[in-house]
């Protein structure tokens, strides 16, 4: 693939994820997946601030769709950032039996919100 077509197709990832940020987690979390999206017991005050973060953002990858190569360090973050928190909660689902269920649902949403936006940068800005 080129940068060309690369950059394309991070504009719409960025849209895409920036969107599902801003209302995805927080359907998932509430509504279609719980037990998949949410930690027990459940945390009203955490899950305020996990939807808070996520929000925010999704904004800025949505503005940052503009123009990504003026967005690097922001789409850097984020996937270091998906990488280390589902990392993290990797190894909480494996410790706690009780959170299995998040193998299945966000840990792996995480890593597939890293895995897509490294494929998509240019290859001649990777890190």
């Amino acid at each position: 693939m080129t940068d060309a077509q690369r950059m394309k197709y991070l504009k719409i990832a960025l849209v895409v994820l920036g969107i599902f940020f801003i209302f995805g987690i927080y359907i998932m979390m509430m509504w279609v997946w719980p037990s998949g999206w949410g930690w027990t017991p459940r945390q009203p005050e955490y899950e305020q601030m996990i939807m808070g973060l996520y929000a925010t953002l999704g904004v800025f990858l949505i503005r940052a769709a503009k123009n990504p190569m003026e967005n690097l360090s922001l789409i850097w973050f984020t996937i270091w950032s998906s990488i280390v928190h589902g990392a993290i909660m990797l190894v909480q689902a494996l410790v706690d039996e009780t959170e299995r269920t998040n193998l299945l649902g966000d840990v792996p949403a995480l890593f597939l919100v890293a895995a897509v936006l490294w494929y998509l940068m240019p290859k001649r800005h990777s890190h």
